[in-house]
């Protein structure tokens, strides 16, 4: 569990390729704005400028993935009036990302079910994929989206393609993300030391960050302070 001590400002972290995909659980949202006697949608929205701008630092720091945790399965749990208001946030990072097409050079991709999306941002999301495709680096947004959820979509798919066995490369293949290279690192905002339903498959070798800090307070150096910490360890994968 991370927490962060203002140091002398340092460079950004080299990379190297080393970090090629790094994957977000962005919790804390309501959190920030009940400290701040606001209503948790105000802290939805300030969450959706710290995610513009931290995967933008991504892009900056040479990383080429980044995938953020945006909306899961068991979110449509919560009050109606905040997933609303979810999904009109969501719907309105959409229209910019239109706008910064071609100064930000982001391919979008969504990870999960879009069927139970309204459907004016499920048609943003399809357009937004299809106009972006070309581009450099990629944001996968998980929308609707639960790990177990798309292993099973990923299954079913295999079937009705008439596989009566399934080997890791199948799966991987019909994985939401198989476009995108298994997330080097998973960092945990907020507090809570778990996955969450997310990334499951993907993530059996990545390294994993926790943190106090709630998404809307994490910072550009805090991000580079966890990059640091990661590109210390020595990730074995198995073996010595």
């Amino acid at each position: 569990m991370l927490g962060f001590h203002r140091k002398k400002k340092l460079p950004p972290p080299a990379c190297e390729g080393r970090l090629k995909h790094i994957a977000f659980i962005m919790d804390g949202n309501g959190r920030w704005a009940k400290k701040r006697g606001m209503p948790r949608t105000f802290g939805h929205k300030q969450g959706a400028e710290a995610m513009r701008r931290l995967v933008r630092h991504c892009g900056d720091i040479g990383i080429k993935t980044a995938t953020v945790y945006a909306f899961s399965t068991e979110n449509w749990s919560r009050p109606q009036e905040e997933v609303d208001t979810i999904m009109l946030i969501l719907e309105r990072y959409l229209d910019e990302a239109f706008t910064l097409l071609d100064v930000e050079n982001v391919r979008y991709v969504f990870l999960g079910d879009k069927a139970r999306l309204p459907a004016t941002l499920r048609e943003k999301a399809i357009e937004l994929e299809r106009v972006s495709r070309e581009k450099p680096l990629t944001l996968n947004i998980a929308l609707n989206y639960g790990a177990r959820a798309e292993i099973v979509h990923a299954c079913n798919a295999l079937i009705a393609e008439g596989k009566s066995e399934i080997t890791e490369d199948d799966l991987s293949g019909k994985l939401y993300t198989h476009e995108s290279p298994d997330p080097d690192l998973v960092v945990r905002t907020g507090g809570d030391v778990r996955l969450s339903n997310f990334l499951l498959w993907q993530s059996a070798y990545a390294e994993l960050c926790f943190t106090k800090t709630l998404w809307p307070d994490l910072t550009n150096d805090d991000l580079d302070e966890i990059i640091r910490d990661f590109l210390t360890r020595h990730r074995r994968f198995g073996g010595l």
